[in-house]
C-alpha cells in the first residue's frame, strides 16, 4: 500500500500530484547542484554532508565518491515496479545487488556520488524516497510486516505508519533534530515490529468501556534504544485513542526537538533526555504539547485520511504457525514443501489469510532475483512486505498458490525453509562498508549459517542469531537469543579480529530483555560456539519452552558462557594465521574506524 495523495507537511491537506512530482523533481536538482558545488570545492564539507545524510546518502568506508542510499519502504511494502527499479538501480548504478535492513529499508552500495541524483529520480518514479533515511530526522517509519494479516492484531497498523511516514517526511519540524528519530508500529502485544526499542513505539491494543464493548487504540511508548547502552522504551499513558495517535508522535517529536541534546551527539538521542530529565517529567512535557499542539498549523489531529480510506479493522482472531519458539518445529524426514510449509507459511484461522516467508541470506538479493520476485507478485496478485529479519513475506495467497510460490522462490534460491529460524542469521553491513564497524559481521554470519547447515541445526525453531560489527547495534544484538558485536583482541603480540557474545535477548509482549554478556570469542571460534549453545537448546528444551526458559533453567547466559571458555584461544599465528583475519579479507587483521555518519 502507498499513499494515493501525497499528504503536505504543513496543511496535512492533499496536494496535486503534479504538484508533488514537481516539487521533488526541483528538490533533486537542488542536490545535484550542491554536488557540483561541493566537487569543485564551492560548498564546505560539513554543510554538503548535511545535505547529502537528508538525501539518505552515506558515505562508506572505501571513501572517495563511493556511497550507499538507504531507500525508505514504510512498513517494508513494496510492489513489482519498485522491484524492478530495485533491479535497475542495482544493475546500472550498483554491483548488482541490494540489500535489506532491519528497519525495512533496501539499501546499494559503492554507487558514484555524480550518479545519485539519478537513482533519487528512478525512485521518485516509482513513489519511493530515500529523504530522512540518514541524518538527524525521521527515519523510515517500520511496522509489522503481517499487518493486516496477522491472526491476533488489534488494529492493521499499515494506514497508520504510512500516515506517520507522510506527516513527517520533508516536514520542516523534523529536518534538524538533535538526532536521528525512530518510530516503528505493531498491531498486537506480540509486538513484531519491535516497538520496545525505538523512539517511538506504538502498540494496539483495546480498553474496556462502561457498556461492555472495547474501544481499540494504541500504548504509545517512548526513549527506547539500542546501540552501546541500550534502553528499554516506557509507556506514555496507558491508552492513547486513535484520534490522538498522530497528535501525540508531533508532541515527542517537538518535546525531543526542544530539549535533546545538541552539544554531545553521543548522548542526543531521545533515551538520553529521559535519563536526563527523568520519565515523569518527560511525559509532563509531552502530554502538555499535544494539549496546545491543535492551536499548531500543523496539527494532525483525528482520524487521517488515509486511514479512513483503507480502513484499519483488524485481520481477525485466528491460530498460525509460528516461528518464534512457542513451539517447537520439527522438520526433519518430511518432503521439501512440506517443510517449507511448516517453517515458513503463516496462516489466520479465522479470516483465511495465507503468508509465505521468503529467506533472502543476510538481507541480499540480486538484481535477477529482485526482478523474478516482481514477476510473482504480478502473477498472484499478492502483497510483499520487507521483515525486520531482512527478509520478504508474500501475504494475500491462497492454499492452491503454495504449490507455485514454494516451485518459484526455490528456483529465484528464495525457498530455503526455515526463514526467520536458526539458519536466518541477521547482520549489519560490517566492515564491507561501514566506517564504525570493526569486524565483518557479514562473513561471520555467513559462517555461521554455513556451520549451522553442517550440524543439522539450521531448522531448530525458536532461536535467532543477530551479529553487529561493533557496539551500535545495527545488527540489534542486544535483543536477540545470541547475539554478537564486533571488538578487536590482542593475542602474541597482534590484533585477531573478535566477538562478545551476549545469550537471552527477547522483545515482545510488550516488554523487552537485553541480552547478557556470556563469553568473547575469536572471530573464528564464533561459529562453533552458536553451534554447540544452538545444539544443546535442540536437545535438552521441553516441549513448547523458549530459548529464555531453557536459558534460565540452564543457569543464564554466564554458565552457559562457561562451557565455551575452550574456544576462547588464539592459537599461535604462525600454525594458525586464519585467526588473525577476517572473514573474506586476505591480509592481516586492522581494525579501523572512520568517522561515523550514521547508524541504521
Amino acid at each position: 500500500m502507498t499513499s494515493t495523495s501525497p499528504i503536505s507537511p504543513v496543511s496535512s491537506a492533499p496536494i496535486s500530484s503534479e504538484q508533488f512530482d514537481r516539487e521533488v523533481a526541483e528538490e533533486i536538482d537542488r542536490f545535484a547542484a550542491n554536488i557540483e558545488e561541493y566537487l569543485a570545492g564551492d560548498l564546505d564539507e560539513d554543510v554538503f554532508r548535511v545535505s547529502r545524510l537528508n538525501q539518505g546518502i552515506y558515505g562508506q568506508r572505501q571513501g572517495g565518491t563511493n556511497q550507499m542510499i538507504r531507500v525508505k519502504i514504510p512498513y517494508g511494502g513494496v510492489t513489482p515496479e519498485q522491484f524492478e527499479a530495485f533491479a535497475d538501480i542495482a544493475d546500472t548504478y550498483s554491483r548488482g545487488w541490494g540489500h535489506l535492513t532491519t528497519r525495512q529499508n533496501i539499501q546499494f552500495h559503492f554507487v558514484e556520488l555524480r550518479e545519485t541524483p539519478a537513482v533519487l529520480r528512478v525512485l521518485a518514479g516509482v513513489g519511493l524516497t530515500s529523504r530522512e533515511a540518514c541524518g538527524d530526522t525521521v527515519r523510515n517509519v517500520a511496522g509489522c510486516h503481517l499487518a493486516g494479516a496477522c491472526p491476533f492484531e488489534v488494529l492493521d497498523i499499515t494506514p497508520w505508519a504510512q500516515a506517520t511516514a507522510d506527516l513527517f517526511l520533508r516536514n520542516p519540524i523534523a529536518q534538524r533534530l538533535p538526532r536521528k528519530f525512530k518510530i516503528n508500529f505493531s498491531g498486537c502485544a506480540t509486538d513484531c515490529g519491535q516497538a520496545m526499542f525505538n523512539d517511538v513505539g506504538v502498540i494496539a491494543v483495546s480498553q474496556p468501556l462502561p457498556d461492555g464493548t472495547v474501544e481499540p487504540g494504541f500504548r504509545v511508548f517512548l526513549a527506547g534504544g539500542l546501540g552501546a547502552n541500550p534502553f528499554p522504551a516506557q509507556a506514555l499513558e496507558e491508552f492513547t485513542s486513535r484520534e490522538d495517535l498522530l497528535p501525540t508522535i508531533e508532541a515527542i517529536l517537538r518535546t525531543f526537538d526542544h530539549y535533546g541534546n545538541r552539544d554531545n551527539k553521543l548522548r542526543a538521542r531521545m533515551k538520553w533526555l529521559v535519563e536526563n530529565m527523568g520519565i515523569d517529567e518527560v511525559r509532563e512535557r509531552i502530554i502538555k504539547e499535544r494539549k496546545f499542539l491543535r492551536a499548531s498549523a500543523t496539527w494532525p489531529g483525528g482520524i487521517p485520511v488515509i486511514v479512513r480510506t483503507n480502513g484499519d479493522s483488524p485481520a481477525g482472531t485466528g491460530t498460525a504457525v509460528s516461528a518464534d519458539g512457542g513451539v517447537q518445529v520439527t522438520l526433519n524426514g518430511l518432503d521439501p514443501f512440506r517443510r517449507w510449509d511448516m517453517a515458513n507459511v503463516v496462516r489466520g484461522r479465522a479470516n483465511k489469510t495465507v503468508s509465505a516467508y521468503a529467506h533472502a541470506h543476510l538481507g541480499d538479493l540480486t538484481s535477477a532475483q529482485l526482478r523474478g520476485l516482481a514477476t510473482l507478485q504480478r502473477e498472484l496478485a499478492c502483497e510483499m512486505r520487507i521483515t525486520n529479519r531482512q527478509n520478504l513475506v508474500l501475504r494475500g495467497l491462497a492454499e492452491g498458490d503454495l504449490p507455485l510460490v514454494h516451485e518459484r522462490l526455490i528456483a529465484l534460491n528464495l525457498g530455503a525453509p526455515g526463514a526467520e529460524l536458526a539458519r536466518d542469521v541477521v547482520s549489519c553491513p560490517g566492515a564491507d562498508t561501514c566506517n564504525l564497524a570493526v569486524t565483518q559481521s557479514r562473513g561471520l554470519g555467513d559462517d555461521i549459517a554455513r556451520a549451522l547447515e553442517e550440524a543439522g541445526l539450521s531448522e531448530v525453531g525458536g532461536v535467532r542469531v543477530n551479529i553487529s560489527g561493533c557496539t551500535n547495534s545495527c545488527g540489534q544484538h542486544h535483543t536477540s537469543d545470541i547475539g554478537f558485536f564486533g571488538l578487536e583482541r590482542r593475542a602474541h603480540g597482534r590484533a585477531a579480529p573478535g566477538y562478545q557474545m551476549l545469550l537471552g535477548g527477547r522483545v515482545g509482549e510488550m516488554e523487552i530483555g537485553f541480552g547478557a554478556k556470556a563469553t568473547k570469542l575469536p572471530a573464528k571460534a564464533a561459529s562453533e560456539a552458536v553451534v554447540r549453545v544452538v545444539g544443546r537448546f535442540a536437545e535438552e528444551r521441553t516441549a513448547g519452552e523458549t530459548f529464555g526458559g531453557w536459558l534460565d533453567r540452564s543457569g543464564g547466559a554466564q554458565a552457559i558462557g562457561s562451557t565455551l571458555v575452550d574456544l576462547d584461544v588464539f592459537p599461535d599465528p604462525d600454525e594458525h594465521p586464519e585467526f588473525y583475519t577476517d572473514f573474506d579479507e586476505t591480509g592481516p587483521y586492522v581494525s579501523e574506524v572512520g568517522e561515523g555518519e550514521c547508524a541504521t
